[in-house]
C-alpha cells in the first residue's frame, strides 16, 4: 500500500471519491497490497482455528515487526534505536505469550 501512495502521491478528499479510486486502481501495487490483505485474512481464520484468542491475537504484534523491517528494505525509512529496542520489546513478548499457549 505505501508503493501505491508513494505513486500516487498524498491521497486528498477534496477531489471527487471516484477520481481517487481510479487513480489508485491504476497502480499495480495496490493489486499487490490487497492480495496480501486477502492472505493475511486466511492466516488468521487458521490462526484462530488453533489457538485461543488470548494467545492468537497478541500474536498478531508481529507484524509490526516485519512491517518495519519491510519499510526499511523496501522504502529507505529509518531503524533508530528506540525503533530497534521496541521491536525487541515486541519479539519478547511474543515469545513470553507463544510459550504460554
Amino acid at each position: 500500500m505505501k508503493a501505491t501512495t508513494n505513486r500516487v502521491g498524498e491521497i486528498s478528499f477534496e477531489k471527487p471519491l471516484l477520481t481517487t479510486a481510479v487513480t489508485i486502481g491504476s497502480v499495480p501495487a495496490f493489486y499487490a497490497g490487497m492480495a496480501c490483505y486477502a492472505v493475511s485474512v486466511v492466516v488468521w481464520l487458521v490462526a484462530l482455528s488453533r489457538l485461543p484468542v488470548s494467545v492468537a491475537y497478541p500474536l498478531l504484534s508481529i507484524g509490526y515487526v516485519f512491517n518495519a523491517l519491510l519499510a526499511y528494505a523496501l522504502f529507505g525509512e529509518s531503524l533508530t534505536v528506540q525503533k530497534l529496542v521496541g521491536i525487541g520489546f515486541i519479539i519478547l513478548g511474543v515469545v513470553i505469550v507463544a510459550r504460554s499457549a
